[in-house]
């Protein structure tokens, strides 16, 4: 019982001693500019070598630190937002292994080996998202699985049409006759793990996992997987032309889609998820416009602040009775002054407001999109999705922290726990400090683009009116009418209804009308339950008579011998 109770702090404190070793091999490599390329070799067929590569540079330790980090904090925050669960152990176990699986992902860079990372954070990430085991959750958990199925069947066709190479690591795939097929088939891949239009509904559902579970999923593991994958073979995918026009084009839509449905949501952690689909979105727009490496430093920066945000609405969640309406939240700031002082600094970082950990990242991209003087059509969406960020932003810190009162007044919140506060302060420093540390290491020396004053004030200019008409209109709207505007918005363009209702609906009305007409209706007359009731009265009739038999033949003789004497009188 003792270790069920620590399984978590000791799991925590593992995961800070890696990051502590990690922090170490990450300045040795980048002092000495080495990276180290291992590959275990298994057999050979055809030239064709079965290699199990692992790669260190410090990039992918850098994210493997991150992830472990995050992954501490979390385990952290569960001692005490998991106490009540008496299987807090095999929760552990199942976070562990969903860490383990991450870092899997990050160190292969073979698209074969890959797929042992890569269906790791399928399977156990619908474990995480069953685990409170009810109708909800599974139908949740159910999407999550079938819609990553649809990228693992592409890692597996995309691997297949690579075997005439002899090889599958990502940095030395040249052109092949079925190079548009099997880069096809890796843009699939990441669009399904990192949630991208029209795979997009499973993200939302799979808030059905616990608080702490979500806060790792959305921030640096299984939907910066996607992200990841097209990183890591970008050498490859940047050959082909359409490559880069297609995420663009995606990736806007889904910032867009994203900004639009958060707009229109009262779940608060459904509202996070939404704003971190519309980052992948950002994360994507990079990779689409050329720059890789800026996606990565923003897949960095907004792993802390969602996290943190994350974190912070489970603390919330969790003293408001497992209440996850905004509507009936308010005036926190009172009750909560350390969970909304660290809730409203990752918003600020979300925001991209100057000198947070999102404003390094996401501002750049922004500019680096401005001086490669991209589409007006583009720039127009790219720009409205950051206006609905900060909109959907401010909007959510005035309905939970500043709002008039409407919540009963015997809840009594306090925020005094430490196992809430030291990974929500660990996770506010990465919030305030990353974006520049990230910047420093990954960026300098950078080509800085030089731009004009307009354009530099431009993505400030429109944050902060977006955040005054984020208060002005959204303090105290909640879209009481039922409108089909609303409904289309906020059913996020009805993808979730696409995916979901519109598939599983007419399968399973086929089902039951199969079920009354054919198992309960002639079928049954006419096979094994017609010939169960045909035999059973024959086998009846049969007993029956044979039953009687005795009976009859002795009333039969005593009818004859009764006769007998009459006929001879008469005869």
């Amino acid at each position: 019982m003792k270790f069920i109770m620590n399984s978590s702090l000791f799991a925590s404190l593992f995961l800070f001693f890696y990051v502590f070793l990690g922090v170490k091999a990450v300045a040795m490599l980048m002092y000495y500019h080495k990276s180290v390329l291992l590959h275990i070799i298994f057999f050979e067929l055809n030239s064709v070598f079965m290699t199990f590569p692992v790669i260190f540079d410090w990039k992918s330790i850098m994210f493997s630190v991150l992830v472990c980090f995050i992954s501490s904090c979390v385990m952290f925050f569960s001692k005490s937002y998991m106490s009540n669960d008496i299987f807090l152990s095999r929760f552990v176990w199942i976070v562990m292994l969903f860490v383990l699986s991450m870092n899997f992902l990050i160190f292969i860079p073979n698209l074969i080996s890959l797929l042992l990372g890569w269906d790791g954070l399928g399977l156990v990430s619908f474990c995480l998202v069953i685990y409170y085991q009810n109708p909800k959750s599974l139908g949740a958990g159910l999407m999550t699985a079938f819609m990553n199925r649809i990228g693992d069947v592409g890692i597996l066709m995309s691997a297949g049409w690579m075997f005439s190479q002899g090889h599958w690591d990502g940095t030395f795939i040249w052109n092949f006759d079925m190079s548009y097929m099997s880069a096809f088939m890796i843009l699939l891949a990441g669009m399904t793990k990192s949630a991208q239009i029209p795979f997009c509904s499973w993200l939302p559902a799979a808030m059905a996992a616990p608080t702490p579970v979500s806060a790792l999923v959305h921030s640096s593991t299984l939907v910066t997987a996607g992200v990841f994958l097209l990183i890591r073979f970008f050498s490859f995918l940047d050959q082909l032309v359409w490559f880069k026009p297609a995420v663009l084009f995606i990736s806007v839509s889904t910032m867009l889609m994203a900004g639009i449905a958060a707009n229109f949501e009262m779940d608060l952690k459904k509202i996070i998820a939404l704003s971190t689909l519309s980052q992948l979105g950002v994360m994507m727009m990079s990779i689409g416009i050329g720059y890789p490496e800026l996606a990565l430093i923003h897949l960095f920066t907004h792993a802390l602040f969602k996290a943190l945000l994350f974190l912070c609405a489970g603390n919330i969640i969790h003293l408001h009775n497992n209440n996850q309406d905004i509507r009936k939240m308010s005036q926190l700031w009172k009750h909560l002054p350390v969970t909304s002082t660290c809730f409203n600094i990752a918003n600020l970082a979300l925001c991209g407001i100057p000198f947070f950990a999102g404003f390094y990242s996401k501002d750049y991209i922004i500019e680096m999109m401005i001086f490669d003087q991209m589409n007006l059509v583009t720039s127009m969406m790219v720009f409205l999705a950051t206006f609905l960020t900060v909109m959907y932003s401010v909007r959510l810190s005035i309905l939970v922290f500043w709002s008039s009162m409407t919540q009963n007044p015997y809840l009594c919140n306090s925020d005094e726990d430490i196992y809430i506060l030291m990974p929500l302060l660990m996770l506010t420093s990465g919030a305030i400090l990353s974006g520049a540390a990230f910047s420093w290491l990954m960026m300098s020396p950078a080509l800085v683009p030089f731009i004009s004053m307009f354009d530099k004030m431009l993505v400030l200019s429109l944050t902060v009116v977006s955040g005054a008409m984020g208060g002005i209109l959204f303090s105290n709207a909640f879209h009481k009418k039922k409108m089909m505007i609303n409904d289309f918005f906020s059913y996020m363009w009805f993808m979730s209804l696409l995916s979901n209702n519109f598939v599983s609906i007419p399968v399973l009305k086929s089902g039951q009308m199969a079920l009354k007409v054919l198992d309960l209706g002639w079928l049954e007359n006419i096979s094994g339950e017609g010939i169960f009731s045909f035999l059973i009265n024959c086998s009846s009739n049969n007993q029956k008579s044979q039953g009687n038999l005795f009976n009859s033949i002795v009333s039969l003789s005593l009818i004859t011998l009764s006769f007998f004497p009459l006929f001879f009188y008469f005869f």
